[in-house]
């Protein structure tokens, strides 16, 4: 049987519309650097590397929000050396690549369970989103020690705490409590998510939020995602019709 999920080549058109809201599971680091004979580290290292030119590329192409998915609340399950290194992952990221998101006029937004990261960590993200909170371009979006369905359990948590009535309860009140309510309420949905080194899963990501997205598997570890590559999948978005569960009249 034919994979359905194998994209078909089309071409990128710079004048076509560009998703507002893109979203990248960036999976396949330790592959690509076992692959190579290399630590599993290695990998992560060089896949910081891929999200400074996916982010300006990104920017550039006039995306408005970039998510991407850095840590779930599964990785903890990872070797404790893997972790710890991506744990600090964040603190070098941020201190060489602010003064490059300023310049691009790009604004770091965190979702996630930051109070149980350590706390390098957590004063890394604070100190990048306090730095870039006046930037007025693309929300840089990292999805860090996140979970969608802890997520999810969360925001009906606080809605039962807040009192509302059941009847009181809309798709608009649960996005506004999920953690992607912090966005512009016309930005907070993916219309594009794309997820790298031939795995085809969600892995508990914006669960709620990607109802209607349009999804793109690549066989490309992120370590070898380009500026091509997004391309790319952009190019497959726009090929495609959005009918979000309605019919087109021809």
């Amino acid at each position: 049987m034919a994979n359905i999920f194998k994209q078909k080549e089309t071409t990128f058109n710079p004048e076509g519309y560009i998703p507002k809201h893109i979203a990248i599971i960036m999976d396949g680091n330790g592959r690509w650097a076992q692959k190579k004979l290399l630590p599993r580290i290695a990998g992560h290292k060089v896949g910081m590397d891929t999200v400074k030119k996916i982010t300006k590329s990104a920017s550039q192409l006039g995306v408005k929000v970039l998510t991407l998915y850095a840590f779930s609340t599964e990785n903890w399950k990872r070797p404790n050396d893997e972790v710890s290194f991506l744990m600090k992952l964040p603190v070098e990221f941020f201190d060489k690549f602010v003064p490059e998101l300023i310049k691009e006029n790009v604004r770091v937004n965190v979702i996630g369970y930051i109070d149980q990261l350590p706390t390098h960590t957590q004063d890394a993200v604070k100190r990048a989103v306090e730095q870039t909170k006046d930037n007025t371009g693309m929300i840089l979006n990292f999805a860090l020690n996140y979970g969608s369905r802890a997520e999810m359990i969360t925001a009906v948590q606080e809605i039962v705490k807040s009192g509302m009535k059941p009847e009181e309860v809309t798709e608009e009140v649960v996005s506004n409590y999920l953690m992607t309510g912090s966005l512009p309420k016309e930005l907070q949905d993916p219309e594009l998510v794309i997820r790298t080194s031939g795995e085809e899963r969600l892995s508990n990501f914006l669960l709620w939020q990607m109802a209607y997205s349009e999804l793109y598997f690549t066989d490309e570890y992120w370590p070898d995602f380009t500026q091509d590559s997004l391309k790319q999948a952009i190019a497959s978005f726009q090929s495609r019709n959005r009918r979000f569960g309605g019919i087109i009249n021809k």
